[in-house]
């Protein structure tokens, strides 16, 4: 099963839309609660920094019967020194984010912690591209 959601980059009030819609999506084919949660929380770090730091990104989900593949890419500024944003606490949000309660730097390691395998690209000045498996 193909899933796609774009996520519009500044858009707090969406942020946890796609997330959402795949919990639904994993609670109706059965799948063990606590997977749904890593899922989850993964998927919605990875929705955040598309709103908080790229114009625009797209979610894709691809569930089979032995896991969920999720694909965030997004057109923003990329990452610069990916070991760097990988480290728990270390943030370039904005103080706005932050204002809101973004941007605190745990996102990337919350989702290393929730997902079984995970790969990051990204190039500075066009965007980023972070993909996750699940296996249930």
């Amino acid at each position: 099963m193909l899933f796609k959601y774009e996520v519009e980059g500044g858009n707090f009030s969406k942020a946890g839309f796609a997330s959402g819609e795949i919990k639904k999506i994993l609670k109706q084919i059965n799948i063990d609660a606590k997977i749904i949660r890593r899922v989850v929380v993964a998927l919605y770090e990875g929705e955040v920094n598309v709103v908080a730091h790229a114009v625009r990104g797209t979610v894709v989900a691809d569930i089979d019967d032995k896991q969920i593949y999720i694909r965030i890419e997004d057109e923003g500024p990329g990452i610069k020194d990916i070991a760097l944003a990988m480290k728990e606490g270390y943030s370039t949000a904005s103080e706005k984010v932050r204002e809101m309660g973004f941007g605190a730097g745990m996102g990337l390691a919350n989702i290393k912690k929730n997902a079984d395998w995970l790969n990051l690209s990204s190039k500075v000045g066009e965007g980023t591209v972070l993909e996750m498996k699940t296996f249930f």
